[in-house]
């Protein structure tokens, strides 16, 4: 902190042209009324050297103080003259230099204001955002040479809304209308709320013609950033729904069980992340950032281990009736949500992005990718290859196929059926666990995450078709950016039922699904 003070008065001594604190500013700024002393304030900021910026620093903390006419700096019981730096003796009837609100506040504002120029990129990001909302039209002379000074980007947008900010609030006309003029070509945001509240309040017809036509532009910058934003949020959503309903195409749409625990599978999980997350936490904390590699084959294995348990314990025992394992299920998935309680309790456990997935990219004004999203994103990506290669490619896959498609030819070639259902069940229930480790990513971690999702999980599976994997890949992303692009419109509540008429209607149209399984399997 020591470093980036005298980094930041360095900085302001080459910045600024020298102009040296004069006894003249020096009482001017602690003698008289407050409106006086903050014009004086303002006027020696403009033209600030290292001597002013320790002052006026000073002053903010309450060192500084008088006698007579005469002004000293105190500093580890010596005082000092602030003009000339000299040590003086501090005469016995000296007095605090009392300040009220309105001028400490104004101190803090021109201290933020002097950080402007400072080579610190984070001494200026501060000063911006302690400036955010001053509209003082004094410290505009200030804020402009930081704006041409200044060569990070994000920064300078910023400052640009300080200035045209503080010009439309001018009280000259023609100022006003400069300002309209110079947002109409902002790609921020927050440019479209500064304008708004302007609108509101301005009553000049010249100016508000100028400001609505200055809106209008920016809307028309800003409307690919909101649909961009609203399909990355859809593919967000879809990669999320992806996840959630591969393991149930396994289960569901290959064995025909109608899991209604998969949600509970998706929260042990979660929760396996959780306990990793704690230890790391606790044994390796400097390895902390990569605890995610070590949680998702962890998520997997439990989950997985607790399917395997499930079919070999209740499933098996009622392959050919799917409205017991309706009952069955839902019955396991109450007992999971209770076991959950009574060893983590039954409120929700934070889990921390890792530093690497904080954060996103800024790719227009009003469009930021979250790092947790891509990533997320990804590792559906991932596991959907994943599944298609061990589907397709392995003997495993093989024999899952042959199992699902006939069961008794299956046996009849020397298949262990028995042995094949329990692998199958296990990895649908592992990549259960693989949706609730990224879920632990993006929302809260609780007994209940997985009730959130398990009607979406079958809303993909029969709208793809059952035993597709591909159209639970289309179903998965159609839903996802559908249900976004419907929340702008209609609100989150409205935009769920809507998408559920959708789904009702396209069932009864064409039952099979979005793609129809084909073979004598189909005809089963």
């Amino acid at each position: 902190m020591l470093l980036r003070h005298l980094l930041f008065y360095a900085t302001l001594f080459i910045a600024t042209h020298a102009h040296a604190l004069s006894a003249d500013e020096v009482k001017g700024i602690i003698f008289g009324e407050t409106d006086t002393r903050v014009e004086a304030l303002n006027k020696a900021a403009l033209t600030a050297d290292e001597k002013t910026v320790a002052f006026i620093q000073a002053l903010s903390d309450d060192a500084v103080k008088t006698s007579g006419d005469k002004v000293f700096v105190v500093k580890d019981d010596k005082a000092f003259d602030p003009v000339t730096g000299a040590e003086q003796p501090l005469p016995p009837d000296a007095e605090d230099v009392i300040n009220p609100n309105m001028m400490r506040s104004e101190l803090d504002n021109a201290l933020a204001a002097l950080k402007l120029l400072s080579k610190d990129e984070q001494l200026r990001r501060e000063a911006i955002k302690t400036l955010g909302s001053d509209s003082d039209e004094a410290r505009l002379p200030l804020i402009e040479k930081a704006y041409a000074a200044e060569t990070v980007p994000a920064l300078k947008d910023q400052l640009e809304m300080m200035r045209a900010a503080i010009l439309l609030g001018s009280s000259d006309k023609a100022k006003r209308l400069e300002a309209a003029g110079l947002l109409s070509a902002s790609k921020n945001p927050a440019t479209k709320t500064v304008l708004i509240e302007r609108l509101g309040t301005e009553l000049d017809a010249d100016v508000k013609v100028a400001l609505q036509a200055a809106l209008a532009k920016v809307e028309a910058s800003l409307a690919w950033g909101d649909k961009l934003g609203a399909i990355f949020s859809g593919i967000s959503l879809g990669s999320i729904l992806l996840l959630v309903a591969l393991g149930l195409a396994i289960t569901y749409g290959l064995m025909g069980v109608i899991n209604m625990a998969h949600g509970e599978l998706m929260m042990i999980g979660a929760y396996a992340t959780y306990v990793v997350q704690g230890l790391f936490q606790k044994y390796l904390p400097g390895a902390f950032d990569w605890y995610l590699l070590a949680a998702v084959p962890v998520a997997f294995l439990a989950s997985a281990l607790m399917g395997a348990v499930l079919e070999r314990s209740v499933i098996r025992f009622l392959y050919g009736r799917p409205l017991e394992t309706l009952l069955a299920t839902w019955g396991i998935s109450l007992m999971l949500q209770q076991l959950v309680r009574t060893i983590f309790g039954a409120q929700n456990v934070g889990v921390e992005n890792p530093v690497w997935m904080s954060g996103g990219v800024q790719v227009l004004g009003n469009l930021s990718l979250p790092y947790n999203r891509l990533v997320i994103i990804g590792f559906a990506i991932a596991v959907l290859l994943g599944m298609g290669w061990l589907i397709g490619k392995t003997r495993l896959g093989l024999f899952v196929r042959g199992v699902t498609q006939n069961r008794p030819i299956a046996s009849c070639m020397g298949v262990n059926t028995a042995r094949i259902d329990t692998y199958a069940f296990a990895l649908g229930s592992g990549i259960a666990g693989l949706a609730g480790c990224a879920l632990s990513q993006v929302g809260n971690v609780g007994p209940d995450l997985g009730q959130g999702y398990i009607v979406d999980a079958f809303m993909v599976v029969v709208l793809g078709g059952v035993g597709q994997l591909a159209g639970t890949v289309y179903a998965a992303m159609g839903l996802g950016i559908l249900n976004k692009f419907l929340e702008g419109w209609t609100g989150a509540v409205l935009a769920k039922i809507a998408v559920l008429v959708f789904i009702i209607i396209f069932i009864q149209k064409r039952p099979q699904g979005i793609f129809a399984m084909k073979g004598r399997s189909a005809e089963a």
